[in-house]
């Protein structure tokens, strides 16, 4: 397994990490068990969680990979093994301390107290922001609109202070941001410089062949910044695995069960995309998976890639990606791919 600091912190997190969202919906408990102890004995420290999981989120799936999580680490007594990630929700989701996700203090105290119950320990490594408060995009939204509302984009500030208050008390000992954009992420650094207030050591948001968009000006900034990307979607929801090529479309497969949150992925520029990374993969002889994960793995401004299995297989072929380097050749013929056919899937 491969390390790499996460932000300007003294973890060394590996190149790995972890994803734990399916688990209570399309994975069981011992399915999960599973999967934390095969990933750990592949050099994994790094799990990244939220209070929201299980996907999709409802008011029965809430909080339950975190309670399996925390039955996980209670039985292994493994604690300070692990890296671990979590994430408050942000507004949107009614069932969620009825609705009123604002990110204040009392709101995100409620939400870290609730994740340290469930996961059964008295700290989170790593504590992000879901989602933006403010009305940005994220989630595949386009077309923004802005809201000159001051209360509803300029809480940069009183976020800060809210999570500092967590990280003195030992709660939270670092904290991150995910889906957020280029000034998001410039206004919170900023704030951290000039404030003396906490500084946001990563940043999650979707990353992977068929959507590159995190390269245009994202990446400079979490380079320069020393905040690296904690890439979300590596295989487009399973678009990059291959499995739905051909109009196939498997059993119980995240497409099959939960079309409607997850369809963009499957447009027809994206499948045209796959095909040709299909090709690609045949051709250097790895497979599509390891293709799409060495992919994100090579990028300098990744700190971390969360892979996301249902099943043991794609959890060993996912971790086996950091055994696979690119050749100058095959990065030029992947970026012929992308120059030809950019961005199809964001």
């Amino acid at each position: 397994m491969k390390y790499k600091k996460l932000g300007t912190t003294d973890l060394d997190v590996s190149l790995i990490c972890l994803g734990t969202m399916t688990w209570g919906t399309q994975n069981s408990e011992t399915d999960a068990f599973e999967q934390m102890d095969y990933a750990v004995s592949k050099g994994v420290n790094f799990f990244d969680t939220a209070e929201i999981y299980s996907v999709p989120p409802t008011a029965d799936s809430y909080g339950k990979t975190e309670i399996m999580i925390g039955n996980w680490l209670a039985k292994r007594k493994n604690r300070d093994k692990i890296i671990l990630a979590s994430k408050v929700a942000g507004p949107g989701c009614d069932w969620i301390r009825g609705g009123e996700n604002s990110f204040d203090q009392k709101k995100i105290g409620e939400a870290i107290d609730g994740s340290l119950k469930r996961l059964k320990t008295d700290y989170i490594d790593l504590y992000q922001l879901h989602w933006p408060e403010r009305s940005t995009n994220y989630f595949g939204k386009r077309e923004y609109s802005i809201n000159d509302d001051e209360g509803d984009w300029n809480s940069f500030e009183s976020i800060l202070q809210a999570l500092e208050k967590f990280i003195k008390n030992g709660k939270i000992r670092h904290i991150g941001m995910s889906n957020e954009t280029p000034f998001g992420l410039s206004k919170y650094i900023e704030l951290s410089k000039n404030k003396n207030l906490p500084r946001m050591m990563s940043v999650q948001n979707p990353y992977n062949l068929v959507n590159r968009t995190y390269e245009i000006g994202m990446s400079e900034i979490s380079l320069r910044e020393k905040c690296g990307l904690l890439v979300y979607y590596p295989l487009a929801a399973g678009g990059l695995s291959g499995k739905y090529r051909n109009g196939q479309m498997p059993k119980n497969s995240r497409m099959d069960l939960f079309f409607q949150g997850w369809g963009r992925h499957l447009n027809p520029l994206a499948m045209k995309a796959y095909d040709e990374y299909y090709k690609l993969s045949k051709e250097c002889k790895i497979t599509m998976v390891q293709l799409a994960q060495a992919f994100v793995n090579s990028r300098p401004f990744v700190t971390s890639n969360i892979i996301g299995a249902t099943t043991m297989d794609q959890l060993r072929e996912n971790i086996k990606s950091v055994d696979i380097e690119l050749t100058v050749e095959m990065m030029d013929k992947i970026n012929l791919i992308h120059n030809n056919n950019p961005n199809p899937s964001h």
